[in-house]
């Protein structure tokens, strides 16, 4: 019984997409939708100006084709599969997109594919939607399949599984039929990658770019009837078996309908990566009930989950993008400005003297007993007091999560300067009530920009 599982997932997978239906999707799930979509717009628009985009689109757009779809917070317009992948990019360059309670970023490899396509064929909004939940459930369910070790050994899950995401939210808006499902999840099994290696550079946000490009490319392909393994997932040489040696496709497909991974969803505060969200939350309360400044502090020590160590340990990042990446700025940006933004995570702020002296004072201990989102704080000040604080659910989370207002003036942050204040506004209006849109390509127009 459980052999005959193993050899059908990718079949039953495409069946229980092709076979989802709107008006089964609750309510909740579908405003969540609305939430993730306002918040990777944001972090879209918001990182359309940054180098790597700019960089990305300089490589690329000689050779783009049609003016399809709009690049988000931009005046450019490009074919529909260049345009998945710069908004793929420019939504992930600041590390501020959504992310899994578990696994993946589930908006940055899916969104822009369907954001494209909406532009190319008029897409409803509700249309958009009920694909973007469809995509998230695929994407994490196989995402999990592999997870943890996938992840550990060294692969960026959000790309490898991402992809898989793409080309379902991709097939679901375009009409594919169960066998050309299971080839669109089997061509995107084929595509699938990102590496771990490339945290800290450009890189890392070209794996959901890129996820969200050859996703949609998967269903293009897969809607004209271009074959692959219907076992592309399960098989002795597919994605899991491939990719993990704790492969476990039972995760991909129970409770299909009843259990919604969007519903785990959240959004981060801060712009840099999830684990040292609780650090960033945990200094920030410190300098604010204690009205502390650079010249009181000696020292600062925190105690952090293994992963924290693993993988924000760089002490003397020297780009915006490795202090992302580095525990030491963050925690030293917090308690310098009492926020962690875009800002704080620019070339400038990481070699900036005064941050860089504070980072110094910063010490991190290793402890299995803490959470990855948790920290414990010790502040030794010069005065001889230790302030000390534990976070045990930072800002964000699914236990103190964002609310709709702390969403939509993270997207107003965001847009400041690329966007009018109307424009903003208009965005925002149009996310919020996207499933009663008719086109819901109307909110990429709506999110064109001149500015220099």
């Amino acid at each position: 019984m459980a052999e005959e599982k193993t050899v059908t997932v990718t079949r039953t997978l495409a069946r229980y997409i092709v076979q989802s239906r709107y008006e089964d999707i609750p309510a909740p799930v579908r405003h969540e939708a609305a939430r993730a979509l306002l918040n990777w717009c944001g972090c879209a628009i918001g990182a359309s100006r940054h180098e790597t985009v700019e960089n990305a689109l300089a490589a690329v757009m000689p050779f783009a084709g049609q003016a399809q779809a709009q690049i988000l917070g931009r005046s450019e317009r490009t074919d529909i599969l260049h345009a998945a992948l710069i908004n793929g990019i420019s939504s992930h360059v600041f590390d501020f997109d959504d992310t899994h309670a578990r696994a993946v970023h589930p908006s940055a490899p899916v969104y822009p594919a369907l954001l494209a396509l909406a532009e190319w064929k008029g897409i409803s909004g509700a249309d958009l939607i009920h694909a973007f939940v469809v995509g998230v459930e695929t994407e994490i369910r196989v995402g999990l399949s592999v997870f943890p070790e996938h992840y550990m050994i060294g692969w960026h899950i959000t790309g490898t599984a991402g992809v898989f995401g793409a080309a379902a939210a991709a097939g679901k808006l375009l009409g594919l039929n169960e066998q050309q499902m299971a080839w669109a999840l089997g061509i995107a099994a084929t595509q699938s990658s990102g590496l771990r290696e490339m945290f800290g550079s450009m890189c890392k946000s070209l794996h959901p770019g890129r996820a969200a490009q050859n996703g949609l490319a998967a269903a293009l392909l897969a809607s004209k009837n271009f074959t692959s393994s219907e076992q592309g997932i399960e098989a002795k040489r597919g994605f899991g078996n491939v990719m993990s040696s704790r492969f476990d496709p039972s995760v991909i497909t129970a409770e299909w309908g009843k259990r919604y991974e969007l519903s785990s969803n959240m959004y981060k505060p801060f712009a840099c990566g999830l684990v040292v969200q609780g650090t960033i939350d945990g200094c920030i309360q410190l300098r604010n009930e204690y009205q502390l400044t650079p010249e009181m502090i000696e020292a600062v020590n925190l105690k952090v989950s293994p992963i924290v160590f693993e993988l924000t340990a760089k002490e003397n990042p020297q780009t915006g993008l490795e202090g992302k990446f580095s525990v030491f700025h963050a925690a030293a940006v917090a308690l310098r400005f009492g926020k962690a933004g875009e800002a704080q995570f620019s070339d400038e702020s990481v070699l900036n003297p005064v941050t860089v002296a504070l980072r110094r004072k910063v010490r991190i201990e290793q402890d299995a007993s803490i959470g990855r989102v948790q920290s414990r704080i010790a502040i030794k000040l010069k005065d001889g007091r230790t302030l000390e604080r534990y976070v045990e659910h930072a800002l964000g989370t699914l236990e103190r999560p964002m609310s709709d207002a702390d969403l939509e003036a993270k997207f107003r942050s965001l847009a400041e300067g690329i966007l009018t204040d109307s424009q903003g506004d208009e965005v925002i209006r149009l996310c919020w009530g996207v499933e009663k849109l008719g086109d819901a390509g109307v909110i990429a127009r709506a999110a064109t920009s001149s500015c220099p």
